[in-house]
C-alpha cells in the first residue's frame, strides 16, 4: 500500500516575504490522515485555518494566494506546496505569523531540507490520487494548458520569452515525477525577474522583499546574480516547479500527463479548476498493491 505522509516533528524556519518584504516566521506540524494541508495564521485573533482547494485561490499575480471567506489571505504558498509534492507530504499544518510564506532563496530546496530534517512519517492510511481519465484542455490567447491519463505524473514544459539570457537556455523539458527526480532536477530552480519591472511592481506592494539572495534577476541582456544560473533550463524548471505546487492545491497528488505552453499560476489553476469541474473526466484512486502502483510514487524504502 502507499500510505499517507506527515512530519515526525514539528520544524521552523523564519524569513522574508517576496511580494511584502516583511519578516516571518513558519513552524511545519505534523498532521493527523485525512487533515490535508491547512496554512494557519497565528496572527489573528482568533487564529485562522485556510485549507488548500483550488476555490480558495484567489490572487494568481505573480504568485499563489490563498484567501478565505473573510479576506485573510496567505500568499507565495506555490514554491511551499511543490515541496511538499514532491516528498508525497499528505497532511500538515503550516503556521505562520504574516501573510505569506517566506520565500527563502526563490526555490522549493530550502523546504526540502526543513521537511528532511523534522523527518517523514508514513500513516497507516491509504493515499489518495486523482487519476485523470479524459484529456481536459484551458487556453488563454495563445497560452495553453492540458492534462491526459498517464500512469504517473509527467510535465511537459515550453516557455517563449524574447529575452537572450532566457532564450539561450533550454526552453522546452519533458519531466518525469519522482521525488527523487524532483529533488535533483526541480527542487532548486528559482523564480526570476526582470529589472525593468520592479518598479511597477513594487508600485503595486509586490516584490518587496525581492533581491539577489532570493530571485534570478536579468536586465535587458543577461542574468546579473554573481553565481550565475544553477541549472542551464532553470527558467523553464523553476515553470514546471510552480506548476507542480498548483497542481497541488487539491491536497492529492494526480495521477496524468501535463502538458503546457507559457503556462504561469493562473492557467494552472484555471485547469485545476477545470478538472475538478469536469467529475466524468477523473477518479479517486488508491493502491493497496504495491505492483499496482505507479512505480515512481513508490517510497525508496518500501
Amino acid at each position: 500500500m502507499i500510505y499517507q505522509r506527515t512530519l515526525k516533528q514539528s520544524v521552523s524556519n523564519t524569513g522574508v516575504g517576496l511580494h511584502r518584504g516583511e519578516k516571518v516566521h513558519m513552524t511545519l506540524r505534523p498532521a493527523p490522515a485525512n487533515t490535508g494541508i491547512i496554512f494557519r495564521r497565528v496572527d489573528c485573533d482568533p487564529v485562522v485555518d485556510l485549507k488548500v482547494s483550488p476555490e480558495a485561490v484567489t490572487d494568481t499575480r505573480m504568485c499563489t494566494c490563498m484567501t478565505d471567506e473573510n479576506g485573510v489571505a496567505v500568499s507565495t504558498v506555490e514554491h511551499l506546496m511543490s515541496a511538499l509534492a514532491g516528498l508525497g507530504i499528505d497532511n500538515l499544518i503550516v503556521e505562520l505569523d504574516a501573510n505569506e510564506v517566506p520565500i527563502v532563496d526563490g526555490s522549493a530546496s530550502p523546504f526540502i531540507f526543513l521537511i528532511e530534517e523534522a523527518g517523514i512519517e508514513e500513516l497507516n492510511v491509504a493515499k489518495r490520487f486523482i487519476r485523470i481519465d479524459k484529456p481536459i484542455r484551458v487556453e488563454d490567447g495563445d497560452k495553453w494548458a492540458e492534462i491526459l491519463p498517464y500512469q504517473g505524473f509527467k510535465l511537459d514544459f515550453g516557455v517563449d520569452f524574447l529575452h537572450p539570457a532566457i532564450a539561450a537556455t533550454k526552453q522546452h523539458v519533458n519531466f518525469e515525477f519522482s521525488s527523487d527526480n524532483f529533488i535533483r532536477e526541480v527542487s532548486r530552480a528559482r523564480t526570476f525577474g526582470f529589472m525593468k519591472d520592479f518598479e511597477y511592481l513594487r508600485s503595486n506592494n509586490l516584490a518587496l522583499g525581492g533581491s539577489f539572495d532570493n530571485a534570478v534577476v536579468l536586465d535587458e541582456y543577461q542574468v546579473l546574480n554573481a553565481n550565475g544560473l544553477r541549472y542551464d533550463d532553470e527558467f523553464v524548471m523553476h515553470k514546471v516547479l510552480d506548476a507542480i505546487g498548483d497542481m497541488y492545491m487539491t491536497g492529492h497528488a494526480l495521477l496524468g500527463e501535463m502538458r503546457s505552453y507559457k503556462s504561469g499560476h493562473a492557467l494552472n489553476n484555471m485547469l485545476l479548476r477545470a478538472i475538478m469541474e469536469n467529475t466524468d473526466a477523473w477518479s479517486w484512486a488508491d493502491f493497496n498493491e504495491k505492483d499496482q502502483a505507479p512505480l515512481n510514487f513508490i517510497p525508496a524504502n518500501a
